[in-house]
């Protein structure tokens, strides 16, 4: 079992109209947007290529094909509600995600004890992303996505080997 998350690495932000895609809305920064995968203990195993920050959790993973690769490898992931519908295959789900409420559907008490038992189960990610994020050098990160895909894959190294010490 794996998990997946997305994340929002903050980045200088640029002038000109080609840098608009790093724009979040959601976070109200400008940033680059990575997928990463963790093991159950939190420790990162593989890091996506940069995207524009406005990138979507859902559209990123199925631009890497996540559900296909994990299925091929035969893992599952638990996931949050950025990734509701990405794996659509009710009789074998690939990527688990909780129980989204809204004004016509309230959540019963059993689909609430799943989304408790589900955030339990992705508390370790959280940690990954923290470790990640520590890393003084991606303060100073512009806006450039390869530059960043390849820094952020050098410090999965490095982070790796610090791990395994």
């Amino acid at each position: 079992m794996v998990l997946i998350d997305g994340t929002l690495i903050p980045t200088q932000r640029r002038t000109g109209t080609e840098n608009r895609p790093n724009y979040s809305g959601k976070h109200h920064r400008h940033g680059l947007h990575f997928l990463a995968l963790t093991d159950e203990r939190g420790r990162l195993i593989w890091i996506s290529a940069a995207r524009p920050g406005r990138t979507h959790d859902i559209t990123a993973a199925r631009r890497d094909h996540i559900p296909t690769h994990l299925q091929d490898a035969g893992l599952g992931a638990l996931a949050d509600l950025g990734f509701l519908g990405l794996d659509d295959d009710p009789d074998a789900p690939v990527v688990v995600t909780g129980f989204k409420t809204t004004r016509a559907h309230k959540l019963t008490t059993s689909e609430k004890d799943a989304n408790r038992v589900l955030a339990a189960g992705r508390a370790p990610v959280e940690h990954g992303f923290a470790h990640l994020k520590n890393w003084r050098i991606l303060t100073k990160l512009r806006t450039d996505p390869t530059r960043a895909t390849h820094l952020l894959r050098a410090l999965l190294v490095l982070t790796n080997r610090e791990i395994n010490r």
